[in-house]
């Protein structure tokens, strides 16, 4: 709950400056500005949605087309990111769902969760009994009294105890099973951005708290049924704009000054706005940036932390349009393990309008690949190449298509959730009382990750800064904090000893 205060400013109210238009700069223009707060939204690039922006591009075949950084899977355990998408869309009618999260393993082995009981402690008991990967026997093979922290997750606790473990290491000590690791654990690690071998093992625990035993929505998730931009971020920034925002894209920051009586002065290209509050809602290089040349901002230790944050391995998106179709067996998005470095394949025309629009009067389909935590030292074109030959491998009818067109898509921009890092990893709050922090790499002490840390993170900024104004924020809703099966913590409990 936020602390208590009014419902809104009624007479003269404070600007405030949110810097980055992606999930938590709009969750925090929302949140202030739904309370009166005079609010401008600064965003470096052309359109918002951060990460998640879209951008036309004109096909080979002389059609438009929206390109985006690719698939994202918006979960229904993201309570406060849905809750900002219904501002503008109360129905979530954009959303659709997909009918099963499918996982392939180059060994042939593959695994799914749309039969799998939503409610802990079934959840747990009905992937045993249902998957291939993880049966009965595997279960009676692991290390009981090691495994215990699976069954009652407890945040913020579970950084200080297994921050400083790897997540590869933490399985193989609970004799977590191989073939399941290498199904499972990859694909799930591996939508961190992140190499299986260098992430965090409280960030796999919390993984597992949130998606599984944790909350009762499963491991099923919806897509947007139009591309980003349509579907989401154009209509939440009208709504934005509605309320009186002044949403400002293609506006980079520079820099941010404290001025005189308190306020805040934020640069821009040959301007200069003061605010009484900035929240930084940025990605983790553009952070960097914007801190690093703004030397009154903050302290020194904080700064230094700031500084010392870095981003994940590169990755790839690849998107295909092809001039015939996939098979009509083929899923909207299919999880791979062991296919050269290939993370996901999603046929785009099975779900998104526009490409299922293209499909349709040509008699093609539209593909997207995804490649995970790519060697840093490897040769783009070589990579696209090896991924379009595992397209093949694993869907074979797609061997003899002609690519119409490609767009290749190169990012590393997304945080690292290393072993030991969650200390160094900022915090909503810093040093100046009307200075926050959102993203997906902020400290929240919540169970959040991904999209649903950033948007929970900016709905935490602004309700820091309102809180100093008197005025209620906003409610955030997450999974429990610990377990959330009375059953497995008295189970963790006893066997503790505790």
């Amino acid at each position: 709950m936020p602390e208590p205060g009014r419902e809104r400013f009624t007479g003269d109210a404070p600007s405030a400056a949110v810097i980055g238009g992606g999930v938590a700069g709009l969750a925090a223009a929302t949140a202030l500005a739904e309370r009166g707060v005079r609010v401008t939204l600064y965003e470096r690039g052309e359109s918002l949605g951060g990460r998640l922006a879209g951008w036309p591009v004109r096909l080979a075949d002389g059609s438009g087309a929206t390109m985006s950084r690719g698939f994202h899977a918006f979960f229904r355990q993201y309570y406060n990111l849905r809750g900002l998408l219904r501002r503008a869309d109360p129905a979530l009618a954009m959303l659709t769902p997909l009918p099963d999260y499918p996982l392939l393993h180059r060994n042939g082995m593959a695994d799914g969760f749309a039969r799998v009981p939503r409610t802990p402690p079934w959840s747990a008991l009905g992937f045993v009994a249902l998957s291939p990967s993880f049966g009965w026997r595997d279960l009676a093979a692991m290390n009981p009294r090691e495994a215990l922290p699976l069954l009652d997750v407890r945040v913020p606790e579970v950084y200080e105890r297994f921050d400083g473990v790897g997540a590869e290491d933490f399985l193989r000590r609970i004799d977590f099973p191989e073939a399941a690791r290498h199904l499972a654990f990859e694909v799930f690690s591996r939508s961190f951005f992140a190499d299986p071998r260098d992430l965090s093992a409280a960030e796999l625990l919390l993984m597992f708290h949130i998606y599984f035993l944790g909350s009762s929505e499963g491991l099923l998730f919806d897509v947007p049924r139009e591309p980003f931009p349509q579907a989401l971020w154009e209509p939440l920034g009208g709504y934005l704009r509605n309320l009186g925002a002044d949403v400002r894209t293609g506006t980079p920051v520079h820099r941010v000054a404290p001025a005189a009586g308190g306020d805040l002065t934020v640069e821009t290209e040959g301007a200069a706005d003061r605010h009484r509050a900035v929240v930084l809602a940025l990605d983790t290089g553009g952070l960097r940036q914007v801190v690093g040349a703004s030397e009154q901002l903050g302290d020194a230790s904080w700064r230094a932390g700031v500084d010392s944050l870095r981003t994940a391995p590169p990755f790839l998106v690849s998107r295909l349009w092809l001039d015939r179709p996939v098979h009509e067996s083929r899923a909207g998005f299919l999880g791979t393990s062991g296919f050269d470095g290939l993370d996901n394949i999603s046929v785009l025309d099975r779900w998104e309008g526009e490409s299922a629009r293209w499909a349709a009067r040509t008699g093609g389909s539209v593909v997207e690949l995804h490649a995970y935590a790519v060697d840093g030292g490897a040769e783009p074109e070589k990579v696209q190449r090896r991924m379009l030959d595992r397209l093949h491998e694993v869907y074979p009818e797609t061997a003899e298509a002609r690519v119409v067109d490609s767009c290749h898509e190169w990012r590393a921009d997304c945080p690292v959730f290393s072993v030991g890092g969650y200390h160094r990893r900022p915090a909503v709050r810093t040093p100046h009382p009307r200075v926050t922090l959102a993203g997906d790499m902020v400290r929240t002490g919540l169970p959040v990750a991904l999209m649903e840390r950033a948007a929970t993170s900016g709905f935490m900024a602004a309700n820091a800064l309102l809180a100093g104004w008197g005025v209620r924020g906003q409610v955030l809703w997450t999974v429990p904090r610990a377990g959330r099966s009375r059953v497995l913590r008295a189970l963790a409990g006893r066997f503790a000893g505790h």
